[in-house]
């Protein structure tokens, strides 16, 4: 990752190699966080520079000497949750952060600029030799301007301490790890709210009514509400309250539209959708009046509603409560060119959008697809447009992210890189999104980098080349793949497999190349037999060996591994 740094002087610092009587400070005050950031900062020095640094809770007479968290003289009731301030002077260096996370943020800050050490993977830390390193004088701080960032890969949910180092905030409660944001993601919530199970059978006019009839498919967290329901605003409040009363520490929460188009119909839904020219007028006026209810409640706590599908657009008229939230999702848009691409059509009006909730609520959020959801390891060419996406949504002024991937399963397409890539872009948007493609490349694939390089230049020109435009739920042909591309992508891999040095590394290329032998099956439908078959069965053992859980978003890798057997 490139350095925060505005002020490091390049020609005087610390030489690591005489820092072996240098010593830790503590204070008894540390929080646990600030103890668990001291404990990282001692195991990953140590394994960079083979220096063993004690740690004291009063500073002796040592050489120099390193104080983090409160044991710092600086103020951290001015540096925020997350951020942080570093001070490398002749005899000390300075650690000092906001009590939650920042602390601990900035230990893995300098880790990274000062001894070049790289978090790629949950189970692949680059540790260079640091021994002869010169850590040079700096003064500097800094403030993520996300403060929700949530790279939804398993990797990260699974291993809370990587998803740490990855400054991904949003999985653990973990209290050393400065647990999660008070603020939750903004999600589909009706059938919590208002459960049809609890309330269908008596009260169906609670429900959404479509097509004459009132809705019961739960399918998608449904069926929606009839959100002009007096009844239903009320209740649907008192569920929010009393799950407000269970966690006080949160901040938001969502009262929004199940995942269904079936919203309701009824005259007086349709009244003032028709009004608003938009589906978006019943369901805010819903949460305007729910949101006026909890705050009575609870005046601090905002309530966050989805801008997604049919209520993307916003209404004529009506404006969010002062209170209410919006989480704008980008479901709709094309995943190749960058969103703010004014020759892309899929995504001029979701610009328009954003920038039409932008000039009505400053207090906007983004849901963002990352993934393929219909075929997690198919090829998915959106590497190039993760960081100026990135920062259009931070240009617009959101206040965080939830990138979607593939969240509930492990082994899709370089999901390892893409994680590496967006929460690298979530913590520091300035940075390069190429380089830090190129970074982890070099890094985990080592001397089969380049033909995986090339792979991944083929993909996305190749696609750009045939004009498609590809939204989160692409086939083979929409991301521009034929079987002569998918042939020649397999084969970047061969090449790969044969540079491959050393087991792990083979390893890493074998997990990667799981994605060409999906390209093959899909796009190779009249291969002859055999040959066909040879391609489903290495490609089974693949996904087996490297426990490839789910094929899509709602399918198990053994289901699909059951279908496409010959």
């Amino acid at each position: 990752m490139l350095s925060d740094s505005k002020t490091a002087n390049k020609s005087e610092g610390i030489e690591v190699s005489r820092m072996s009587n240098w010593h830790i400070i503590t204070s008894e005050g540390a929080t646990v966080s600030d103890e668990y950031a001291m404990e990282e900062f001692q195991n990953w020095f140590e394994k960079a520079t083979g220096i063993y640094l004690p740690i004291y809770t009063d500073k002796k007479k040592a050489d120099g000497h390193i104080y983090i968290g409160r044991a710092s003289v600086l103020n951290q009731s001015e540096i925020g949750d997350e951020g942080f301030h570093i001070i490398v002077e002749y005899n000390r260096i300075v650690i000092a952060g906001g009590d939650t996370r920042g602390t601990l943020y900035g230990v893995y800050q300098f880790l990274e600029n000062s001894l070049g050490i790289r978090f790629l993977t949950d189970d692949h830390t680059h540790v260079p030799d640091g021994y002869n390193l010169t850590i040079y004088f700096d003064n500097y701080a800094y403030n993520p301007p996300f403060s929700f960032r949530w790279s939804f890969y398993r990797e990260n949910s699974e291993s809370p301490e990587f998803a740490a180092r990855r400054r991904v905030n949003t999985v653990t409660p973990a209290e050393k790890l400065g647990g999660s944001v008070p603020q939750q993601l903004i999600n589909h919530s009706f059938h919590q709210l208002v459960p049809f199970d609890k309330y269908g059978e008596k009260h169906p006019e609670y429900y959404a009514l479509v097509d004459g009839k009132r809705h019961t498919d739960t399918q998608g967290g449904g069926p929606q509400l009839c959100v002009t329901n007096s009844e239903v605003v009320q209740i649907a409040a008192e569920s929010a309250i009393e799950h407000l009363k269970k966690h006080p520490e949160k901040k938001n929460i969502s009262v929004s539209q199940a995942d269904t188009e079936n919203y309701c119909r009824c005259d007086t839904c349709e009244t003032i959708n028709q009004a608003e020219e938009t589906p978006m007028g019943s369901q805010l006026s819903f949460v305007n009046s729910v949101a006026k209810l909890i705050q009575k409640a609870y005046p601090k706590v905002k309530v966050g509603t989805l801008a997604y599908w049919y209520t993307r657009q916003v209404p004529k008229t009506m404006r969010p409560a002062p209170n209410v939230q919006i989480q704008l999702c980008s479901i709709e848009c094309c995943t190749l060119h960058t969103i703010d691409d004014p020759n892309c059509e899929k995504n001029r009006s979701f610009c328009q959008d954003m920038d039409d909730w932008g000039r009505i609520c400053n207090d906007i959020w983004i849901w963002n697809y990352n993934t393929n959801f219909s075929c997690y390891d198919l090829p998915f060419p959106n590497l190039h447009v993760i960081g100026p996406n990135i920062r259009y949504f931070l240009k617009n002024n959101a206040k965080g992210a939830f990138m979607q991937a593939n969240g509930n399963g492990l082994t899709g397409e370089f999901s390892d890189l893409r994680n590496y890539i967006i929460s690298s872009l979530l913590w520091n948007p300035e940075l390069d999104g190429n380089d830090v493609l190129e970074e982890f490349i070099q890094l985990h694939y080592q001397n089969s980098a380049k033909p995986i390089s090339k792979y991944l230049t083929m993909i996305h020109d190749n696609a750009i080349q045939r004009e498609v435009h590809p939204n989160c739920f692409p086939s083979a042909k929409e991301v521009g793949l034929d079987l002569e591309i998918s042939k020649k992508g397999l084969d970047y891999f061969n090449q790969a497999l044969e540079l491959a040095d050393n087991h792990t590394v083979r390893a890493r290329v074998e997990k990667a190349s799981i994605c060409a032998y999906k390209a093959i099956i899909l796009t190779g439908e009249n291969l002859e037999k055999e040959k066909r078959k040879k391609i489903i069965n290495q490609y089974i053992s693949l996904a087996e060996k490297y426990n490839m859980t789910h094929a899509s978003e709602h399918k198990l890798a053994t289901e699909y591994f059951t279908e496409i057997r010959l």
